[in-house]
């Protein structure tokens, strides 16, 4: 459902709050920073929505399927998925939830120039980056069910939006924010991390997981999202800190908590970058200009020399075949 801008007061009361909602259960929030004008606003169908339309029965339980893997990625542990991550990790409230990285506008914005592997990616091509970065894993093949189904989950939350809107999208991604008043800090973010993060995440950044299940993502370490990850860039980390963190309690966290818990936590170890050439320094140089230039990979910090090193995790690979160069020209 897209909203005129005239009527996004009752989106913001009315939409957003049966945004992951199901009659009297609200699932998150809805003090949502409100939309400016000119903005584009959908609130994304719901499961609820899926069984009520008149899709093919056979496309709804493709759906069903991208949505059961969405939200729990996990059950491709050791075929796709390397570590603690799930899609919805990263991309909350059912991948529906603004300003937390709703996955809906990928479906209608792509394909499209990406600078991180400078070519052009379509839908699939993105999913696998996530799966290659962010789980730490290599993604489901190009056309095969898993990834049909996690293609038309996107599409189908993004029902009713034309492709590529003019108008610029509301809640999409994480927005920035505005530099810190201070450099970020680790000493302070340690502080802010202990105080406000290390109940979920446990002290050493490891999550939790309790019978197998994982409860809460590691956020550094072994079982976390590796160097490639656009998360482990500190802007990205501080937004979604900011907006979306501590769970229950978003925009609790002033900018300045928020940028130094990102800095803190994105200047701890993780698996290698799946792009590693050998040499940690040669490959921050390498992709600086596109990625590296807004993370701590390949700086000193605390007197020691971040992703110098061959761990690739629980991973018994580097790099996935699907992160490869594409060209359009007549050769």
């Amino acid at each position: 459902m897209n909203i005129p801008f005239v009527k996004l007061s009752a989106a913001i009361a009315v939409g957003l709050l049966s945004l992951n909602a199901t009659a009297a259960d609200v699932r998150f929030p809805v003090d949502m920073p409100k939309p400016k004008e000119g903005q584009l606003v959908h609130v994304p169908p719901t499961m609820d929505d899926l069984e009520k339309s008149q899709l093919h029965p056979e496309l709804k339980r493709v759906i069903r399927r991208g949505h059961d893997l969405f939200m729990n990625t996990q059950q491709l542990r050791g075929k796709n998925v390397f570590n603690n991550m799930n899609c919805s990790s990263c991309h909350m409230g059912e991948g529906r939830l603004p300003f937390a990285g709703p996955v809906w506008p990928a479906a209608v914005t792509l394909p499209d120039f990406r600078p991180k592997n400078n070519h052009v990616n379509n839908l699939e091509e993105r999913i696998a980056g996530c799966f290659s970065y962010s789980m730490n894993g290599t993604p489901p093949a190009y056309g095969s069910d898993d990834m049909l189904a996690l293609s038309a989950y996107h599409q189908w939350l993004a029902k009713g939006v034309e492709m590529y809107p003019s108008a610029p999208i509301y809640g999409r991604g994480y927005p920035k924010l505005n530099d810190p008043q201070q450099k970020p800090d680790y000493k302070r973010g340690k502080q802010v991390y202990e105080a406000k993060c290390s109940l979920c995440h446990s002290n050493d950044g490891s999550g939790l997981v309790q019978n197998g299940k994982v409860v809460f993502p590691a956020v550094w370490g072994d079982n976390s999202y590796n160097w490639g990850a656009g998360i482990a860039r500190t802007f990205t980390l501080a937004a979604f800190v900011k907006h979306n963190m501590p769970l229950g309690q978003r925009g609790t966290l002033s900018d300045q908590e928020a940028w130094d818990v990102a800095y803190y936590i994105d200047t701890q170890e993780r698996p290698q970058d799946p792009r590693y050439t050998g040499n940690v320094k040669e490959t921050r140089a390498k992709y600086d200009a596109t990625f590296h230039k807004a993370t701590n990979y390949g700086l000193t910090v605390n007197g020691k020399l971040l992703g110098d090193h061959d761990n690739t995790g629980s991973k018994p690979f580097l790099k996935p075949e699907a992160l490869k160069p594409r060209t359009f020209t007549a050769e």
